[in-house]
């Protein structure tokens, strides 16, 4: 399986990636062993999706970062948002 996830910090920050072994890539990020998370706290995840094909996973994590895709998931996690802050 390959996975397209989105994590978020203790400062509400958002990342969007995708994995073939989504324990072992929320490990790095909390680690510090991922570049564009370094040093931004604790990530915990807040989303994912699961994909039989690697490139489908790429694609909904393209899609999942454009203004649309954002749109989507604010929508998607209405109930976890407002539970949050």
């Amino acid at each position: 399986m390959f996975y397209t996830y989105v994590i978020q910090n203790d400062k509400g920050t958002w990342y969007t990636g995708s994995t073939g072994d989504l324990r072992k890539r929320l490990r790095e990020h909390n680690q510090g062993r991922s570049t564009w998370t370094k040093g931004q706290g604790v990530w915990k995840i807040m989303y994912y999706e699961a994909c039989l094909v690697e490139q489908d996973a790429r694609s909904r994590e393209l899609y999942l970062k454009s203004g649309m895709g954002k749109r989507y998931l604010k929508s998607r996690l209405k109930r976890f948002l407002s539970l949050t802050g």
